[in-house]
């Protein structure tokens, strides 16, 4: 039988379109994400038939009936003529043999794959790493592979995606933290040594508390504070990431960060859950006894202001 229809292969082959397809979501291409993730269960899929016998790589719907006796061993055709069978079938079959469990979500995959599915593929496809995951977990159970073998540096970004411990936006936190930190390492793979830790240098924070000295007031017009802006350790990357609050009234006591944002590895979080998940170091922030701030002008933090968490 051809090479490329074996156990070998088509493992070699899952694994690389899982890894494109990790590279894919962090990058926030959530259409090849798609493309890439069905790929690699649909080989993976097909590691498990041929594992088991080559047989059941017969695709039932072309009607030659030659390929049976090719999968059998007995006889050799051109490689043109070879056809196996599709994701679909594939998954179906590992469902009748109680390897997969039914899964809507992961047939939405293999749905945005194929472009049958009825909707913008990047919005739905998006939400679609933790089945992924998972379904490659039963596949790798099944032919005998680690998790560390086949998903390497993304392993963990991978555990994560399957920890039901955690809630859905922890989950998605961690998932994305990782992600950001994988590409904050690949742009510095081919510069010299010691740029990236020269990038990451925190002058303007201090050693022991990991937060903000500085402080940076936006304003709207010429007397209405409407934002306030801290700089903070990144959780994804170390570097000096800055985190808004918004102030609509400058009388309130008391702001709320809704955005944590990294311009090096672009680790970008919305609300007070998805920064409070990525255990940075933020908090509220008092501002009854702030300085008078001026117009881009960076002020330090009053010893009130510093006592609730900043």
């Amino acid at each position: 039988m051809d090479d490329s229809l074996s156990f070998e292969s088509f493992l070699k082959g899952a694994r690389k379109a899982s890894h494109r397809a990790m590279d894919d979501h962090g990058h926030g291409e959530y259409d090849e994400f798609a493309l890439h993730g069905g790929v690699a269960v649909e080989r993976l899929a097909k590691a498990a038939l041929v594992k088991r016998n080559p047989v059941y790589l017969l695709d039932m719907n072309k009607g030659n009936p030659d390929l049976l006796l090719y999968f059998g061993g007995h006889l050799d055709m051109d490689a043109d003529k070879i056809r196996t069978v599709g994701a679909k079938d594939a998954i179906r079959r590992l469902r009748s043999l109680d390897v997969l469990p039914p899964s809507p979500q992961l047939d939405k995959l293999i749905e945005l794959r194929n472009g049958t599915a009825h909707t913008t593929v990047g919005d739905e496809a998006k939400s679609l790493l933790p089945p992924l995951a998972e379904t490659i977990a039963v596949l790798l159970t099944d032919i005998g592979m680690s998790t560390e073998q086949f998903w390497g540096r993304w392993t963990s970004t991978i555990g994560a995606a399957v920890d039901k411990q955690r809630n859905a936006i922890q989950r998605d936190v961690e998932i994305r933290i990782k992600q950001a930190r994988h590409l904050f390492d690949d742009r510095f793979k081919d510069l010299p040594e010691g740029t990236k830790e020269q990038v990451l240098q925190n002058p303007l924070l201090n050693a022991d508390t990991d937060t903000a000295l500085l402080i940076l007031a936006l304003w709207h017009g010429g007397d209405e504070l409407i934002t306030v802006l801290i700089q903070t350790i990144c959780p994804a990357c170390n570097g000096r990431a800055q985190v808004r609050f918004p102030l609509s009234d400058i009388k309130e006591s008391t702001l709320i960060p809704d955005n944590l944002s990294c311009p090096f590895c672009r680790l970008d979080l919305n609300g007070m859950e998805e920064i409070t998940a990525s255990k940075a170091h933020v908090g509220t922030l008092t501002v009854t006894d702030l300085y008078e701030l001026y117009w881009n002008q960076r002020v330090r933090i009053t010893p009130a202001a510093e006592a609730h968490g900043i």
